[in-house]
């Protein structure tokens, strides 16, 4: 009994703090086919995209595939570390592993439907310049989790860029054109 009533007040103080669980991405039936175009194809974030636009309900198009669709494409990958505390002897003992990854999500007629955006993440490791051999474990570790949240990280910026142009009554696939009553030509004027 106290742990039904433990869980209800639990589940109440949760609902209460505006705690939710997020959506999944719900791409809509009439996307195109998604690409995942980079300059290394065969990267761990390409295979962790591919994996998650599945999830969320997107066909992937064939590598090889020439008809129209849509691209998420990857331009620019860049890792660094950043010393951020030193010993007394002025070796790096503290870093800050950085990951930036600029991307562009195309609509299958080219147009942008995701406009070029940065996504920068960073985690801290201490790396202590007598113990080398943990490091990079723990800085490969790092690495994979950085990977697993970018990924997570464009997949919510797709998210709710679709979500908005929905909600705008719009749709993924190319925008129409306005059209134009058309004009008529003013009479002529004789002098």
């Amino acid at each position: 009994m106290t742990r039904i009533l433990l869980a209800l007040v639990l589940a109440l103080g949760l609902a209460g703090c505006g705690f939710h669980l997020r959506n999944k991405l719900m791409l809509p039936t009439d996307t195109a086919p998604v690409k995942v175009v980079s300059t290394a194809p065969y990267s761990e974030l390409v295979k962790l995209l591919n994996r998650s636009l599945l999830a969320s309900g997107a066909r992937l198009a064939d590598e090889d595939s020439k008809g129209p669709n849509a691209q998420l494409q990857v331009l620019s990958e860049r890792w660094g570390d950043l010393p951020i505390a030193i010993d007394s002897q002025g070796r790096a003992q503290e870093y800050s592993l950085r990951y930036a990854v600029i991307f562009i999500f195309r609509r299958e007629d080219g147009s942008e439907l995701v406009p070029q955006q940065v996504i920068e993440l960073s985690r801290d490791y201490v790396s202590p310049p007598t113990d080398a051999t943990g490091t990079t474990t723990e800085r490969e570790i790092l690495a994979d989790e950085l990977r697993r949240e970018m990924s997570a990280s464009i997949i919510r910026r797709i998210d709710s860029v679709v979500r908005a142009e929905l909600e705008k009554g719009g749709s993924l696939s190319a925008p129409k054109p306005v059209e134009h009553d058309p004009v008529e030509p003013a009479p002529a004027v004789q002098h």
